[in-house]
This record gives structure tokens, C-alpha cells and sequence, in this order.
């Protein structure tokens, strides 16, 4: 006999990794970057460095977080919207990991090695990219909790909902 899973897991989960992964990305690409270069003694290829490593170890974390979400929005009990919103939100996770950080990695190593490229929009849409999945997370975890506030009420008896 298979385990049933309880009607509200997979909606508290993916909320959860949601909520997590976007505090994450706001504190990895919105905060800790720009600040760095924001820092008088910090030289730009040093940054540009550290920035490599961050978002290299970031990337990985990133894929956890993915196979976590992908695991949580397979469950039973979730919507199609909330799965579509997952899919792009891997879908953009895939184009960084596979093309964007690459691209920019090899940039930064040109700059390391005192030849850099001239001025490319790769920088740009990755912040574009960014901007899209913590906008997706964000709607990912208020719909998750949206909707598993709204099931709250099956778990209760009848005579204990509001308004009956």
C-alpha cells in the first residue's frame, strides 16, 4: 500500500524551498555583489574574482535548491500554475548555469589576466535573469502559502472553520 502525503506538504514545501532559495538569491545577487564593489581598497579584478567563486559555489547551491523545488512541485496536490512557475524558474537556472556564467567567467578571467573584452550584455541579462527568479520565487512562495492558507480549513472540523 503506497504512503499517502498529507494534502498539505507539497504546498508547504514548495513555499518553503521558494522562501529560502529567494533569500538566497536577494543576498548572494543583490546585496553582497554590489556592495563588494562598492568597497575603496577592494581592486576590480580581485572582486571580479571573488564574484567568480561566489557565484560558481552559488550555482551548485542553486541546483540543490532546484532538484528540491522540482521534487516539491511533482508532488501530488500542486497546481499547474505553480508548476509552470517552477519550470521557469529552472529553465533559468539551466540557461545560467550552462551559458551565462560561463560567458561571464571567461570575462573575468580576461580581466584577471590584464586583457579585457570590450563591453558585452551578458552582465545585464544575467541581472535581468536575477530580477526574473526572485520575481518567480516570490510568487512561487506567496502562492504556496496563499493557497495552503486557503486549505487550512479542510484540516479542521466543520464546526471549528470561520464563518460556518
Amino acid at each position: 500500500m503506497a504512503a499517502r502525503v498529507p494534502a498539505r506538504l507539497p504546498l508547504a514545501l514548495t513555499a518553503l524551498v521558494a522562501a529560502v532559495w529567494l533569500g538566497m538569491v536577494v543576498g548572494v545577487s543583490f546585496l553582497a555583489t554590489p556592495v563588494k564593489f562598492e568597497a575603496p581598497s577592494l581592486d576590480l579584478p580581485v572582486a571580479l574574482e571573488v564574484g567568480r567563486v561566489t557565484f560558481g559555489l552559488f550555482s551548485r547551491v542553486e541546483w540543490g535548491m532546484a532538484v528540491l523545488l522540482a521534487v516539491a512541485v511533482g508532488l501530488p496536490g500542486i497546481g499547474r500554475g505553480l508548476r509552470l512557475l517552477a519550470a521557469f524558474v529552472l529553465a533559468l537556472v539551466a540557461v545560467e548555469a550552462i551559458w551565462l556564467l560561463p560567458a561571464l567567467d571567461a570575462r573575468v578571467e580576461a580581466v584577471i589576466q590584464g586583457q579585457p573584452e570590450p563591453a558585452s550584455w551578458h552582465h545585464l541579462l544575467y541581472a535581468v535573469a536575477e530580477t526574473g527568479k526572485a520575481v518567480l520565487l516570490a510568487a512561487l512562495a506567496l502562492s504556496g502559502l496563499r493557497r495552503l492558507g486557503a486549505n487550512a480549513s479542510l484540516d479542521r472540523p466543520v464546526d471549528q472553520v470561520p464563518g460556518r
